[in-house]
């Protein structure tokens, strides 16, 4: 199971999100759902990085990668992690089996 984590501040502003695990819906290479999910949040780091400037620490390796904002998030941030959020959200809802989204506040 994929398990997608949505960090947010006390603003309810989007600053991290971890997604760890595979999907197993299709052999390694093949699985629809794995693709879809690792496009939104690789997708969200280049948005941030290449076409808004913006400094992140990621972590990355087989089955994980972390985000965060080093600095503090602001509208145009918000939009390119809210609409990864939304992606994630539709996959999770056509695939409850295999995607779970939680959010958490700090």
């Amino acid at each position: 199971m994929i398990v997608a984590k949505i960090f947010r501040n006390s603003e309810g502003k989007i600053f991290g999100y971890d997604i760890t695990g595979h999907a197993n819906t299709a052999p390694h290479g093949q699985d629809i759902v794995c693709a879809g999910v690792a496009a939104l949040s690789q997708t969200a780091v280049l948005g941030l990085e290449r076409h808004l400037g913006r400094r992140i620490e990621l972590d990355i390796a087989s089955g994980k990668l972390a985000a965060r904002l080093i600095d503090p998030p602001d509208a145009l941030t918000d939009a390119v992690l809210e609409s990864m959020v939304l992606g994630l959200r539709e996959i999770s809802s056509l695939y409850p089996k295999s995607v779970r989204l939680s959010e958490y506040r700090r």
